[in-house]
């Protein structure tokens, strides 16, 4: 059974993240209605309608091959084989094998649009539909649509941002950004909504204007002392070459010693004595 509250607020924010008074949600849409099987059965076709279904395989009429017969039929002691292009050969067709289909599923527009309803509700009731007073990018800001989701910390979530129409500047400035969709609202389906863990919604695309309040201006974030990012980066790069090279070194030269200690000694070469030695040499005279 679909589940019903009723006076849903939610959070409101300026574009440059200056925090405003709660709003109440327009309660013909956020009547508190969540009904999960309808979400479900959009979310499924949502994806299929995504397949392409391109996987084909060739028949025995498809593949190339010999159209003779292998062999005769009697008299070789082998199964009889009427063509190369059997199943049962390597290189032959494929029997009922998938040649392309359609995954698409329709779902009524009426079913669609309770399942969106559905979705947008069950954000709203877990206080992750923030309203946004306008989008007014004069041009493509990355930075100034990044400041906005540090402003409302969610830097680290899934963020959908939805527009009243089509917004070129808002959508360029988010486009780089891995875990932020931008698109208008009228466009937007219950596997988006369901997708992100926050929804940024633009006032104007629920039927209402906010009236325009003062930013505030915030505290810039203080440098760390001491050295910079990049700097003890570098001397930590720094200090890891050093001890790979000491470690090189000490390996190279424990290698030296072992080898030095695994070779045999050569015997030293004994000088017979001098009388020996002229005693050795009359002989041969004589």
């Amino acid at each position: 059974m679909p589940e019903s509250t009723n006076s849903l607020k939610a959070t409101a924010y300026t574009a440059g993240g200056t925090e405003r008074d709660r709003v109440d949600l327009p309660g013909d849409l956020f009547d508190g209605t969540i009904n999960m099987p309808v979400m479900h059965q959009a979310v499924k076709a949502y994806m299929s309608n995504q397949r392409l279904g391109l996987a084909y395989t060739k028949t025995r009429g498809l593949v190339a091959g010999g159209n003779q017969k292998p062999w005769k039929q009697k008299g070789t002691g082998r199964a009889r084989q009427g063509s190369r292009r059997a199943p049962q050969w390597v290189g032959g067709g494929t029997v009922f094998g998938p040649t392309g289909r359609k995954y698409d599923q329709t779902v009524p527009r009426q079913v669609r649009a309770l399942a969106r309803k559905s979705a947008l509700n069950a954000r709203a009731r877990e206080d992750a539909l923030i309203v946004i007073d306008n989008f007014n990018y004069d041009a493509p800001s990355t930075k100034q649509l990044m400041s906005l989701l540090s402003a409302l910390g969610v830097t680290e979530k899934k963020v959908l941002i939805l527009t009243d129409g089509l917004k070129k500047n808002v959508f360029l400035s988010g486009r780089n950004l891995q875990r932020t969709h931008v698109m208008p609202y009228a466009d937007v389906s219950t596997y988006h909504i369901l997708w992100s863990d926050v929804v940024l919604v633009e006032s104007s695309a629920l039927g209402y204007q906010l009236e325009s309040v003062a930013e505030k201006q915030r505290a810039a974030k203080p440098k760390p002392e001491g050295k910079s990012r990049g700097a003890a980066k570098a001397e930590a790069k720094a200090e890891k070459a050093a001890t790979r090279r000491a470690t090189a070194k000490k390996a190279t030269r424990t290698a030296a010693q072992e080898s030095r200690a695994a070779k045999p000694k050569a015997k030293a070469k004994t000088r017979k004595p001098a009388a020996k030695k002229s005693a050795g040499k009359k002989k041969g005279r004589n």
